[in-house]
């Protein structure tokens, strides 16, 4: 089988229309409120939402008791919610996945393929340094939440 590849390229307007390009957002809620209102986002751009998961941290942060209509938690394709005495804990987690995360090692990731009507695999590269920057904007996005009494929604 001949299969080419694609790689992906932040700043192709084509690229950017492909079902493989997923971006997401994070949203700083309250659960509680009668009418749904965000009072603050981060968003998670092409690049860091595909880190996000080829670091796993679906899988990772699936520990906390999110709160999905598919009851898939981070997994989902629907939103999923997290109340805020969870987020202390989110924090953790994350600051010891971090450790992990070498910021000098970037990596060519496979997000998919198809093999009709051609063989196609799609690549990205990825800048650890650069996810970790979006991290530690995560840490302190949750950290004031938190302190706050916000509680989170993630549209992954």
């Amino acid at each position: 089988m001949n299969v080419q590849h694609i790689l992906i390229d932040d700043s192709n307007a084509e690229h950017r229309n492909l079902s493989i390009y997923r971006t997401g957002k994070i949203n700083r809620i309250r659960l509680e409120d009668k009418a749904y209102k965000i009072y603050c986002s981060i968003e998670l751009d092409a690049h860091n939402y595909a880190a996000f998961f080829h670091y796993d941290f679906p899988a990772i942060l699936n520990t906390l008791p999110f709160l999905s209509e598919s009851k898939n938690g981070l997994d989902s394709w629907d939103e999923a919610f997290l109340h805020n005495s969870s987020l202390a804990l989110m924090n953790n987690i994350i600051a010891e996945r971090v450790k992990s995360i070498n910021p000098e090692k970037k990596e060519m990731i496979l997000l998919g393929w198809q093999d009709q009507p051609v063989g196609v695999a799609y690549i990205r590269d990825l800048d650890p340094a650069r996810f970790l920057a979006f991290l530690k904007a995560l840490r302190q996005f949750i950290a004031e939440s938190e302190a706050e009494g916000y509680d989170l929604e993630f549209m992954l």
